[in-house]
């Protein structure tokens, strides 16, 4: 009777319609009914519970209209208290079951953090079951999505913890922590903790060791050129060995969103204080990714490119008010280039540096040419033809 109770108190035409698709599912006698689910998550025994917590789990995997109807029925407060339950198996299947639940389900985002779920979570991420540690974290990392909850996230204690992932956790965990303190940075506030937590050297490993295109490395980098707005963050970077060389690999092979995030972050150290880190930048080889910026890169990356060059040139930065854009890269190239290799191999060098981007800015605009008349081609010609015709010029 109290589970009909239960149940009644949400009931409306397209809670009753799910209500009734998700029971059809279990006429088959493989799975529990949804009444029987939210019995046993309300007023069942601890095993009753574990296994609810685990079927919501599975109801909610793959289907959107799922977690918003469990939500809407009243699973997430159980859920949250089973959190706090002396069986770590309990634990699991609760931290599983929720972090589903938010999966793309902002509104179920705010119900979990609201039903007191980030406590509980911070107490996770300090477990010595490093599945449970993780799985909070993953938790963490979702729920940090949604706007409302980052200042709340970042005043739990979270944001530490998650640095200690970052350095110490599992692949899986790295990813995760580094997604959420990525999450938790784009409200400025929490940019202060993350920095005292000693994230820069943690993040520069997590960078050294992945693949430089990847989705974690946009995110890691985007999180250094925060970190690195601030004097701490510039020096915790300036003392990391092999630091500014992860950043030249980015440019090098990284995706163009963590390109630019790579050159801002160099650009923000050269600007602070160019006698330090000018001849690091240099000695790491940036000249090339660089120059490949000032053509390949997004406008913004262009210009942090050529503002770069500027300051990594051997003589004092000059105005280039009156000098075309195409005649201060040239000088710039030359100038690094007679500092680094010598007057007469310098030469050489620039030679071969200035070739190899007019050749790269031919392909570029070549491409672009391309896009363009396949954009423009009367309509009555095939998309393939036209790719046949456009490619054989």
């Amino acid at each position: 009777m109290h589970g009909d109770l239960a149940m009644a108190s949400y009931s409306n035409t397209g809670f009753n319609q799910e209500l009734a698709y998700l029971e059809k599912q279990a006429a088959d006698g493989t799975q529990p009914s949804m009444q029987d689910v939210m019995w046993s998550l309300m007023f069942g025994t601890s095993d009753a519970r574990l296994r609810a917590a685990r079927e919501v789990r599975k109801l909610t995997k793959t289907s959107s209209k799922s977690r918003a109807y469990l939500a809407a029925a009243g699973v997430i407060m159980p859920l949250v208290a089973m959190l706090k339950s002396s069986c770590e198996e309990s634990k699991e299947a609760a931290v599983l079951a929720l972090l589903n639940l938010a999966v793309g389900n902002e509104r179920n985002k705010l119900r979990i953090v609201k039903a007191g779920a980030i406590g509980p979570l911070v107490e996770l991420l300090q477990s010595e079951n490093l599945f449970l540690k993780e799985s909070a974290a993953a938790a963490i990392y979702t729920l940090s999505a949604a706007s409302v909850n980052k200042p709340l996230l970042g005043a739990s204690g979270a944001i530490s913890l998650l640095v200690d992932m970052v350095k110490s956790g599992s692949l899986q965990g790295k990813v995760d922590a580094v997604m959420a303190l990525y999450n938790l940075s784009t409200y400025p506030d929490n940019l202060t903790p993350i920095l005292a937590a000693g994230a820069v050297g943690p993040l520069l490993a997590l960078l050294k060791g992945c693949k430089k295109s990847s989705k974690v490395a946009e995110k890691t980098t985007s999180l250094l050129k925060s970190l690195v707005a601030f004097e701490e963050g510039k020096s915790a970077l300036g003392k990391e060995e092999g630091g500014i060389l992860a950043l030249v690999e980015v440019l090098e092979d990284g995706s163009l969103r963590s390109r630019e995030n790579a050159v801002g972050t160099l650009l923000l150290l050269c600007e602070s204080n160019r006698c330090r880190y000018r001849q690091a930048i240099l000695q790491e080889g940036a000249i090339p990714g660089l120059l490949e910026l000032t053509v390949q890169g997004s406008p913004r990356a262009q210009q942090e490119a050529h503002s770069l060059l500027r300051l990594l040139r051997d003589s004092s930065p000059r105005s280039s008010r009156g000098t075309s854009p195409s005649a201060m890269l040239e000088s710039i190239v030359y100038d690094i280039a007679s500092h680094m290799d010598g007057e007469e191999q310098g030469t050489e060098t620039a030679r071969k540096i200035l070739t190899e981007m007019v050749q790269l800015s031919m392909e570029q605009n070549m491409r672009n040419l391309q896009k363009r008349a396949i954009l423009y081609l009367p309509s009555d010609l095939s998309h393939s033809s036209c790719l046949t015709e456009v490619s054989s010029k």
